[in-house]
């Protein structure tokens, strides 16, 4: 399965113990993209944990995107890579991955997403923008604030590419990100520190859904 079509709220996890039934809980509350992105396990460790996770996808018809490694990406047939301003470039991704595959990039500033468009139509199917908030998942990253969102919201209208914001997404800041013309999501700690990821992810839902409609 590959595309993004209407997919609006984006799962960024590293590996965890109970892998498996975290993604299946996270996608019942209304999860549609996953992302497994982990910084610490080795290639062949990693290899492992992203075949499962592709897998759980897989069976519950939800695109997987494995972060940085385009070539395990391939390997284990994940939908596609994320990759940020220091990993691989995205020509490379898609060299490894071909016509079909998910390629996103991450941006963090107003130059870095007016190099992503001017790159060549098809290389990239998304961008993400953000962080908003700082956040631990980006040590030594500083907040991009609401107006980068307004002028990713400006930027991507006449072409169409989609962006993810990224960074502090809860149900209590998400009306303002809303409000700045963001659509679709990337969660991160409001599902993996969650007791209840499933009930997480169907609140965070059901205020982009409203949005959306």
């Amino acid at each position: 399965m590959t595309g993004l079509g209407d997919r609006r709220l984006y799962l960024c996890t590293p590996d965890r113990p109970d892998l498996s039934e975290f993604f299946r809980a996270c996608i019942r509350g209304g999860v549609d993209v996953v992302q497994l992105r982990d910084k610490v396990l080795d290639a062949r460790p990693l290899l492992a944990r992203a075949s499962l996770a592709a897998d759980v996808c897989r069976a519950e018809g939800v695109p997987f995107v494995l972060n940085d490694r385009p070539d395990l990406a391939l390997e284990i047939g994940a939908d596609g890579v994320h990759v940020g301003q220091d990993d691989a470039p995205p020509a490379l991704a898609r060299r490894i991955l071909g016509d079909g595959a998910i390629v996103g990039l991450s941006t963090h500033a107003p130059i870095e997403l007016d190099a992503a468009l001017a790159l060549p139509a098809g290389l990239i199917d998304y961008v993400s923008t953000g962080p908003v908030e700082a956040t631990p998942t980006k040590p030594g990253r500083r907040g991009t604030g609401l107006d980068y969102l307004r002028y990713a919201a400006g930027a991507t209208a006449a072409c169409g590419l989609p962006f993810f914001v990224t960074g502090g997404v809860t149900p209590e800041t998400l009306p303002a990100m809303l409000d700045a013309g963001a659509r679709r999501f990337v969660v991160v700690r409001n599902l993996t520190e969650a007791s209840d990821p499933e009930a997480n992810a169907r609140a965070l839902r059901r205020i982009i859904d409203t949005a959306w409609s």
